[in-house]
């Protein structure tokens, strides 16, 4: 993975030699992750609302960091208990290419251009979309210099 991860909520997303895995504790400090701030639960909210998934109410959110050359491969996201919750995805800072695919990973994916304050959100038959990140060119912006963050709810127990 070239993309640097943190997460805040009631469980992270972790990864080591058991494998990937939502935890309720930081596996480096052995301390609970940091609360999910109110203006972030209240974003995923709204944005999951206006997409029609109604009571949305996330406990993770992993926050990416991209810098120039970084991506995230084709995946889908199935760790979660609930497949009836969507995912919220919020970019921030440098435009990247979102590639959205289908129920395959050879289903060949759009490339949909995200500027910061871009929302997206997917669920129902669309829930275990292949989507990833294509390379992300260098530049800069005003607010977060040389780096695109992604900040992705869910709900995950």
């Amino acid at each position: 993975m070239s993309v640097a991860m943190t997460n805040c909520g009631s469980s992270g997303w972790v990864s080591d030699r058991a494998g990937y895995r939502y935890d309720p504790c930081d596996p480096e400090t052995g301390a609970p992750w940091p609360e999910m701030p109110e203006l972030f639960l209240s974003l995923a909210r709204r944005a999951a609302e206006e997409a029609g998934f109604l009571n949305f109410n996330s406990d993770v959110c992993l926050i990416n960091r991209y810098e120039a050359g970084a991506r995230l491969t084709l995946h889908q996201d199935r760790d979660e208990l609930d497949m009836t919750k969507p995912i919220v995805s919020v970019s921030l800072g440098l435009s990247a290419k979102f590639l959205f695919g289908g129920l395959r990973r050879s289903d060949k994916p759009a490339r949909i251009l995200v500027e910061s304050g871009d929302v997206a959100v997917w669920g129902g038959p669309a829930r275990l979309t292949y989507h990833g990140v294509d390379r992300l060119p260098a530049g800069s912006h005003p607010l977060t210099g040389p780096y695109r963050f992604n900040l992705t709810f869910r709900r995950a127990m």
